[in-house]
């Protein structure tokens, strides 16, 4: 009697252990992938939940959070032959906890290393312009297509930005004296509209005037105000155009006189 009540406490306390060291917990950012002899059972959590001690369940948890894949700079080809140094920034979130556990080894590496293949391809498809003017447009299709390849692993590519385009020394001077040269071309072709512009009102004023003599008098007389102004030691006396049509009459009378 006493061997069966102490096979019975025996048995209470391994249950008790067994049920204990069963007992697991998942955070509410993560999920627990179960399998039971090797077999897929599904998924457990968040929360506390339990699995069958000694080996017959094991677990592989997965964390839902995004994450940032950081790659290192690529020496890529651009479309017109210029070798650049890209690095990028890809943003990936795990939707499917079980794809990214039984369809690939390690969903993070094997991201990685597709989102490495596609920047250089994608570098390879445009021009230089194309890279440092429209990054927002390489951005999309390079997101599109790691999401693609990551699709069947249970990743989801968020986004994807590329920090920083390095180009040869000699390049950059290149750049740079394009453009200053385009500087200069507008620089100049503004001054020549400016001067199409003021000579157009210089033959718009001077008809003015030339239909209107009195026009000449009012703009001589705020030139004399506005000399005045600015207070000049120089003085200024301005006839009217009458006076000098009379002297200009008087003086081929005289010169006709001479001559006869």
């Amino acid at each position: 009697m006493e061997f069966f009540a102490s096979c019975v406490g025996l048995f209470v306390v391994l249950a008790i252990v067994a049920l204990i060291s069963g007992l697991r917990v998942a955070n509410e950012y993560e999920r627990a992938v179960v399998f039971r002899l090797g077999r897929l059972k599904g998924l457990r959590g968040p929360g506390l939940y339990w699995l069958i001690p000694f080996g017959f369940e094991t677990q592989r948890k997965v964390d839902l959070r995004t994450m940032t894949v950081d790659m290192e700079s690529q020496e890529s080809i651009t479309k017109d032959s210029v070798t650049v140094k890209v690095n990028a920034v890809v943003w990936l979130k795990i939707v499917d906890p079980v794809k990214s556990v039984v369809s690939v080894a390690n969903y993070y590496a094997a991201s990685y290393q597709v989102a490495l293949t596609s920047l250089r391809n994608i570098i390879g498809q445009h021009v230089l312009d194309e890279v440092l003017k429209e990054r927002d447009k390489i951005n999309e299709s390079l997101q599109a297509v790691v999401d693609q390849a990551t699709e069947p692993w249970g990743v989801k590519v968020e986004m994807v930005e590329m920090k920083d385009v390095e180009i040869p020394i000699s390049m950059q001077r290149a750049m740079a004296q394009e453009a200053q040269a385009m500087r200069e071309k507008r620089a100049r072709i503004i001054k020549a509209e400016a001067e199409l512009e003021s000579s157009s009102k210089l033959a718009d004023a001077a008809k003015i005037i030339t239909e209107n003599p009195l026009g000449l008098e009012l703009r001589r007389m705020q030139m004399i105000t506005e000399v005045g102004a600015e207070q000049n030691t120089t003085t200024i006396i301005m006839m009217p155009s009458e006076f000098v049509t009379m002297a200009e009459s008087l003086a081929k009378s005289f010169r006709a006189g001479s001559n006869g």
